[in-house]
């Protein structure tokens, strides 16, 4: 049993982060809650700061509110926005994570005097390293490869080797739980209502008709606006004389442009990563990397010099879209990873 260890919980307002401030009190730390206001989505933080007081009130904590809408602004959603109008793909849920979740909240955690920072993620840490969840449905290490080496020794995941369904089915069995286990899930983008067209209509022009072209350079028909298209997509386009399926292989911002062509143009055998947050210090070495969540890893060769990363591929992968962040495993164990910004 923990001696008196004082731990601050991220707290959501969903069943996650519930379960796991009343798990680590049950442990015996000593517990206090933290909601943080993040983005400015209408409506999103009366409900889900009502819900986060009903848990803490629940789990007999006190909870604290912080106010991060400013950073938040200038650390995720502008970074965000501006990959979308590059013609790249953003990442926005690691950017949080390293600047606001395991950033900001850890600055916060000194100021109560908190030894161990806990949140509702689906992942595990040995205080070395990042392991993927034992429930692979959830896992969430993917998105958590970008936060600081240094500050792993002081995270805590309650729910890193429990089922997702087993933590609902728990809250259920819970008098005064019940409502936090049949909660909708939230969406994966939190900020995010519907689509992130939709968000990126009231901030930027994106329905502005524009030329595809095939790998030649010819004009072969016309699509809605580029910042509709990611790598990879193969709708909302038009090809003139096409018979078979096209996809998205380059997006041109400036000209509002995209090349498309047939699915084995899409295939990249390497990828060049910057601004790399790594968990060893090695420079040369064999292992395995994920390019989208919820791919596949395949196994390549790194090579890292200046901060970047040389990647090559052991097999072709398709749909590679630079913004993105590739994640690199040892088997379970994530040892980092960086943006790809060429492919």
């Amino acid at each position: 049993m923990p001696n008196n260890k004082k731990v601050l919980v991220g707290m959501s307002g969903g069943v996650d982060s519930t379960m796991s401030a009343l798990m680590l009190k049950d442990e015996g730390y000593e517990v206090e809650g933290l909601y943080m206001k993040l983005h400015t989505k209408p409506g999103y933080h009366e409900i889900h700061l009502e819900r986060a007081k009903k848990a803490a009130k629940f789990v007999s904590i006190k909870l604290h509110v912080l106010d991060l809408q400013d950073i938040f602004n200038k650390k995720v959603f502008q970074p965000f926005m501006n990959t979308y109008a590059d013609g790249r793909t953003p990442n926005p849920c690691a950017l949080c994570n390293r600047s606001l979740k395991f950033g900001e909240m850890l600055k916060f955690a000194d100021k109560v005097g908190a030894d161990y920072l806990a949140t509702g993620h689906y992942i595990k840490t040995d205080g070395e390293y990042f392991y993927e969840a034992d429930d692979d449905t959830k896992d969430q290490s993917y998105f958590l490869f970008y936060v600081e080496r240094k500050i792993l020794p002081r995270l805590l995941f309650p729910l890193g080797s429990r089922k997702k369904s087993d933590i609902k089915e728990l809250a259920a069995s819970i008098d005064g739980l019940e409502s936090f286990a049949s909660q909708a899930e939230s969406s994966e983008i939190c900020f995010v209502e519907t689509t992130y067209i939709d968000l990126l209509r009231d901030y930027v022009e994106v329905d502005k008709v524009g030329e595809v072209l095939d790998k030649e350079g010819n004009i072969v028909g016309e699509h809605k606006g580029y910042m509709h298209y990611t790598i990879g997509k193969r709708k909302g386009f038009t090809v003139k004389g096409a018979h078979e399926p096209h996809y998205v292989t380059n997006i041109d911002a400036k000209k509002n442009q995209i090349t498309v062509g047939k699915r084995d143009e899409l295939a990249c055998n390497s990828v060049i990563l910057e601004d790399l947050n790594l968990y060893n210090d090695k420079t040369k070495f064999d292992t395995t990397v994920k390019l989208r969540y919820r791919t596949k890893a395949v196994a390549c060769h790194v090579v890292v010099k200046n901060n970047k990363a040389y990647v090559t591929l052991k097999e072709s992968v398709f749909g590679v879209a630079t913004g993105q962040a590739a994640v690199f495993y040892d088997e379970n164990r994530l040892i980092g990873g960086g943006w790809i910004a060429e492919n």
